[in-house]
């Protein structure tokens, strides 16, 4: 059985971590490529609105609904060699996506590299999870890398594109090789007999009971905050552009949210340390609640404050999402993985064309206002979770 080790010595545990997480931002990158990329085909093959939508759905809709298979797969069987084969076939699906002319090939090109993606998560938020231990900030760490690697795949493809056209997209595999080697090199270190942090299918002992109505409640968390904070994604440049009248206002909007955000992730396992991890969820949706809403209501300026506030709210809980997962399903740490990572957060992709729709029949502010209700529902159904025993502390052994 194929069995990952990590080191006790916090020098030599380092090293893995970071290999992880930035294969992960390797992996997610292509994730964030897509969107870049659609203008090209837009512009270069004259697609359509409804061609274009199709581009982002075989991308998204085929990543959601298979990653939580891949999940349920690795529990039965652990499949670490998936790490470094998904991230290279998402990057193969981007870099074939420019060539060919056939809009057929290249939707099927861009569904490869989602299921490329949905294949990597599972297994790489299991060895993640088991070379942190316990602690919250190393997972903070890993669900760091996928944010700034999403956000990383615009500033990757446009250039690229820019200068070399959509011919130039098998350039982009670049990043996937060099990092599919990298952590093909590292499984191969971790791997041994005598391992000190096991799937838990190498071991006889049980791993504590599955709480499935734990982690339904936590799947409506997950679902509820991936809506708005998708709304916001799409909408929130227009929105700003139209308040303070400034395109380029609108766009630093956007770095407000990712950036703060992206820093938010890291302090969301800081806080779960001192205060426990439900606690600091209900706490977080607390604050995201007046904060959506002073995003659609604040004049002028004062969007930005807010943006930063509701940034902060929304993305403390990111990393916790996927560790409390893991614990309820302690013998299903690939589905809990797939679900957190996965089908949960997609949804919010799915559920932007229906805002869209929503701000064409009244505006696009009530449109943001209706988001309010996502965060209230994350609030109300985070007081029915309650922190976990840890279940990597089971699986360690000397």
């Amino acid at each position: 059985m194929t069995t990952i080790r990590a080191s006790t010595s916090p020098t030599t545990s380092r090293w893995p971590m970071i290999v992880v997480v930035a294969g992960h931002a390797i992996d997610d990158l292509y994730q964030g490529s897509v969107p870049a990329i659609v203008p090209f085909l837009v512009a270069e093959r004259h697609y359509g609105y409804l061609a274009a939508a199709g581009i982002t759905l075989a991308a998204t809709l085929l990543s959601s609904v298979v990653q939580p298979l891949f999940g349920v797969l690795t529990d039965r069987r652990p499949m670490p060699w998936l790490v470094p084969a998904g991230m290279t076939v998402a990057g193969a699906g981007i870099g074939l996506s420019g060539l060919g002319d056939s809009y057929a090939f290249t939707w099927l090109a861009i569904a490869l590299s989602g299921l490329g993606v949905a294949a990597y998560h599972p297994e790489s938020a299991r060895i993640a999870r088991r070379i942190a231990s316990k602690g919250h900030v190393g997972m903070s760490w890993f669900s760091l890398g996928g944010n700034v690697g999403f956000a990383l795949g615009p500033i990757l493809v446009t250039p690229v594109l820019q200068a070399g056209g959509l011919g130039a997209s098998p350039f982009l595999l670049i990043p996937a090789v060099v990092g599919g080697l990298g952590t093909a090199a590292l499984l191969r270190r971790l791997r041994g007999p005598q391992s000190a942090i096991h799937h838990h299918q190498a071991s006889s002992e049980p791993l504590g009971r599955d709480n499935w109505r734990q982690f339904g409640l936590l799947t409506v968390v997950v679902v509820a905050r991936s809506i708005v904070t998708f709304g916001m994604n799409t909408f929130l440049a227009l929105w700003v552009t139209q308040r303070v009248g400034s395109a380029t206002a609108g766009e630093a909007a956007l770095v407000v949210l990712f950036g703060v955000g992206a820093l938010s992730t890291l302090l969301g396992g800081v806080l779960a340390g001192r205060w426990g991890r439900t606690r600091t969820l209900r706490v977080s949706y607390a604050v995201s609640v007046p904060a959506v809403a002073a995003i659609a209501l604040a004049p002028g300026y004062a969007v930005f404050p807010a943006v930063a506030i509701a940034a902060l709210a929304l993305y403390v809980p990111f990393s916790l999402h996927v560790t409390l997962g893991q614990d309820y399903l302690p013998n299903r740490i690939g589905t809990a993985s797939g679900v957190t990572l996965g089908l949960a957060v997609s949804i919010g992709g799915l559920a932007a064309p229906a805002i869209g729709a929503l701000a064409n029949a009244t505006t696009l502010q009530w449109a943001l206002l209706s988001l309010v209700v996502m965060p209230v529902i994350s609030f109300l159904a985070s007081r029915g979770l309650a922190d976990p025993a840890p279940a990597v502390s089971e699986n360690v052994r000397s």
